[in-house]
């Protein structure tokens, strides 16, 4: 039981860190402003569960480019991908 307990904790901790990228790069606290980065992180961080991170996301889109949301996209499976290996 403790380990389950462990593993959510720690599944919350990463799901946080992934948001709190998308966060800092959105609002350029804590990192440069840079819309494409913050979509990047914010969808990683709703592909792994985090509902606020998919809202933000939603929100992000609105104002964006096709070209930019193309490239959050493609940034996100490289990043996604490349955490596989």
């Amino acid at each position: 039981m403790l380990n389950s307990a462990m593993a959510i904790e720690a599944k919350e901790d990463i799901l946080g860190d992934l948001f709190a990228k998308g966060l800092s790069a959105s609002t350029g606290v804590g990192a440069e402003l840079d819309l494409v980065e913050a979509h990047k992180w914010f969808n990683i961080a709703a592909l792994k569960g985090n509902i606020e991170a998919r809202m933000r996301r939603v929100e992000l889109a609105e104002i964006m480019t096709e070209n930019q949301i193309s490239a959050a996209q493609k940034a996100a499976r490289d990043w996604l991908s490349r955490a596989k290996n």
